[in-house]
C-alpha cells in the first residue's frame, strides 16, 4: 500500500521575497537536479537569497540558487550557481507567459522544500514593491508588535 507523501520540513526559504515583493500568486514546482545536488540538498545546504526564475523557449529555470557542492561527490559535483530547470505543466508555463509579459510581473522562488522524496519550489508570481510600499509594511508589522506587547502585559496586571 502507498502512503500519503507528507510534506517535511523546509530546506530553504526567500524571506527577503517578502520585503521587496507583493505576492500575488505562488506555485508548487518540481526541480531537475544531479545526484550530488540531491545529497547536498539532504545536507540541507541551499541558499535562494538571489535567485529568480526566467522563461526561456517555453522552459522555466532557476538562475542563481546556490546549492553547496557534496562533500564526498568528487568528479559528480556541478556548478552550485548552474541554471536549474523547473518542471511545470505547459498551461502553467504559457499563463505565466502572458502575466510576466504583458503586466510586468516576476517569478521569484519562495520556498524550496522536500515533498516525500522530491524536491519542491514553491514559486511566487511577484510585482515588485516601491520604498513606499516597504516602508508601510515595516511600519504595519512595527505597529501590531507593540499592540501585541500592550496586550500581553495588560493581561499579566
Amino acid at each position: 500500500m502507498a502512503t500519503a507523501a507528507k510534506r517535511s520540513p523546509t530546506i530553504a526559504e526567500n524571506r527577503r521575497a517578502f520585503h521587496e515583493y507583493h505576492i500575488l500568486e505562488r506555485f508548487e514546482t518540481g526541480i531537475a537536479l544531479t545526484g550530488t545536488e540531491v545529497k547536498s540538498l539532504r545536507m540541507g545546504r541551499a541558499n535562494l537569497s538571489d535567485s529568480f526564475a526566467r522563461i526561456d523557449d517555453g522552459e522555466v529555470w532557476l538562475h542563481h540558487m546556490h546549492v553547496s557542492p557534496y562533500t564526498h561527490g568528487n568528479r559528480y559535483n556541478v556548478d552550485p550557481m548552474r541554471p536549474r530547470k523547473l518542471l511545470l505543466k505547459r498551461m502553467e508555463i504559457s499563463r505565466l507567459i502572458g502575466k510576466t509579459k504583458e503586466q510586468g510581473l516576476t517569478l521569484i522562488p519562495l520556498k524550496l522544500y522536500w515533498h516525500g522524496d522530491w524536491a519542491k519550489v514553491e514559486l511566487g508570481l511577484a510585482k515588485g514593491k516601491q520604498l513606499y510600499d516597504k516602508r508601510e509594511t515595516i511600519a504595519a508589522k512595527s505597529a501590531k508588535r507593540d499592540i501585541e506587547r500592550a496586550l500581553k502585559e495588560r493581561s499579566k496586571g
